[in-house]
């Protein structure tokens, strides 16, 4: 098997896991996230607290379209409009409890499978797939706005 098709195979497993707790109680739940809503809020979430155009930048739309977005996001109580304590003419968009529980929905699948591997691997080996895993997130595009943690 080539590595890109391992790598696939890890991601879509990754992904398909979180969109089948995304959908679990779909009806049930109160103000669900649409499709395009959801990728709004990885980006808003992955951003660390942008500002609207920041976010409006990244997703490459209008300032207006996208403070129609966020407002909508608000209205469902996934994201709050914080002021900035430096600049109080400028706004930043921080993530709410609602949307980290709904986050953590596929995250906590990443936290189990790398418990798993930490549990059936070397130390040797963890150590080696953390310096692939750095040298992988390295060698990726840099990303506009991303505040990495390890930049920090």
């Amino acid at each position: 098997m080539k590595l890109v098709e391992a790598f696939n195979r890890v991601y879509t497993k990754f992904k398909l896991n979180f969109y089948k707790h995304a959908f679990m109680n779909f009806g049930d739940r109160e103000a669900t996230l649409s499709t395009v809503e959801s990728f709004c809020m990885e980006v808003i979430y992955a951003m660390d607290k942008p500002t609207v155009n920041e976010f409006a930048k990244f997703i490459d739309v209008s300032s207006p379209n996208a403070a129609y977005k966020v407002n909508c996001l608000i209205k469902k109580g996934y994201i709050n409009r914080v002021q900035s304590t430096k600049d109080k003419r400028e706004f930043h968009l921080e993530v709410t409890e609602k949307y980290l529980k709904y986050y953590n929905m596929g995250y906590d699948y990443v936290k189990t499978v790398m418990a798993r591997m930490e549990r059936v691997l070397s130390k040797e080996d963890v150590e080696t797939l953390k310096r692939i895993l750095k040298t992988m997130s390295d060698e990726m595009y840099e990303v506009p706005y991303y505040k990495d943690p390890d930049m920090n």
